[in-house]
């Protein structure tokens, strides 16, 4: 019987001991939730609000004005722009970075001497600042003592305003994003590429599955959970395109080469519009979302349909 009442009781201190443990791991997900709430949670919440007023950045108050806001946007000329160029700059530089990322990615995958070095090499603007990047460019493409222009020059060719050119201005924001988050898709092929199993690769050999045969039916399927990862992460960092674009043209000429974050700058500090501004990142992150929730579901029914 005392044995019983012993064992009992230590039945119930090693219970009351796990539930401890588990309440002290339970207290362990506040700080994070402290900070996603202050820092996400409440900017977000604040800036719906923000949305249904005309306020201007620096009033005390605030008049409510409702759906107004999100109204004006579809009449608005120079959103409907800036959108059309976020969607070219997130998309384009998406389908840049994925080609000649995993390019580089099955290039120093091999084994050559030096592909250390060369991974860094491809990685290391990811470490610069767009800003930094931006001016660098700048020097290269501005009208006046640019180095592409002196360099065209010795051949006689008459100087271009590159930035200028709306379209051209375009291009070279997306060729500049994509070069230089080419090793973030780089470095994500390249796990996808070192995870695919020795055996498989060698099981293809004995069928005969060599060269771009192999790497079609085989290596191309197996990285599909690295092309999900890889397309993600490029389009939301495309959709969200500001510093280059604030560096080299400013949004100009005019209005033409905005992209929606550049815009919503604009709004608020030159407009002095806060509460139309804040509309206008309502819909940028709507605009962000759907193109990830899309895009995830794409790749889930690709998945499937390889498993199946």
């Amino acid at each position: 019987m005392s044995a019983t009442v012993i064992d009992g009781a230590a039945v119930g201190r090693r219970r009351r001991g796990r539930s401890w443990r588990g309440r002290s791991i339970n207290l362990m997900y506040l700080p994070a939730l402290l900070l996603f709430g202050v820092f996400m949670v409440y900017p977000f919440v604040n800036g719906i609000v923000l949305s249904l007023t005309n306020w201007n950045g620096y009033s005390p108050t605030r008049d409510f004005v409702g759906a107004d806001n999100f109204l004006r946007i579809f009449r608005d000329t120079n959103f409907a722009v800036a959108l059309r160029n976020t969607f070219i700059y997130g998309v384009g530089s998406t389908l840049i970075q994925q080609v000649f990322g995993l390019g580089l990615a099955v290039l120093l995958d091999r084994n050559i001497r030096g592909r250390n070095a060369y991974r860094a090499i491809v990685y290391l603007p990811v470490l610069v600042s767009q800003v930094v990047m931006g001016t660098m460019y700048y020097l290269v493409f501005r009208y006046h003592q640019g180095a592409l222009n002196d360099t065209l020059g010795v051949f006689g060719v008459p100087q271009v305003a590159w930035l200028s050119d709306a379209n051209f201005a375009i291009g070279v924001m997306v060729m500049i994003n994509s070069l230089q988050f080419m090793g973030v898709s780089m470095l994500i092929y390249l796990s996808g590429l070192q995870s695919i199993p020795e055996e498989v690769k060698e099981a293809a050999a004995l069928d005969g599955a060599i060269g771009f045969t192999r790497f079609w039916r085989i290596t191309v399927p197996l990285l599909l959970p690295a092309f999900a990862s890889s397309c993600v992460l490029n389009l939301i960092g495309g959709l969200k395109l500001y510093d280059i674009v604030q560096v080299l043209t400013g949004g100009g000429p005019g209005y033409s080469t905005n992209s929606v974050s550049t815009l919503i700058a604009r709004t608020y500090f030159e407009d002095q519009s806060a509460g139309y501004a804040a509309a206008q990142g309502i819909i940028l992150f709507l605009v962000i979302a759907a193109f990830t929730v899309v895009l995830n579901m794409w790749f889930d029914r690709l998945r499937q349909n390889q498993e199946g």
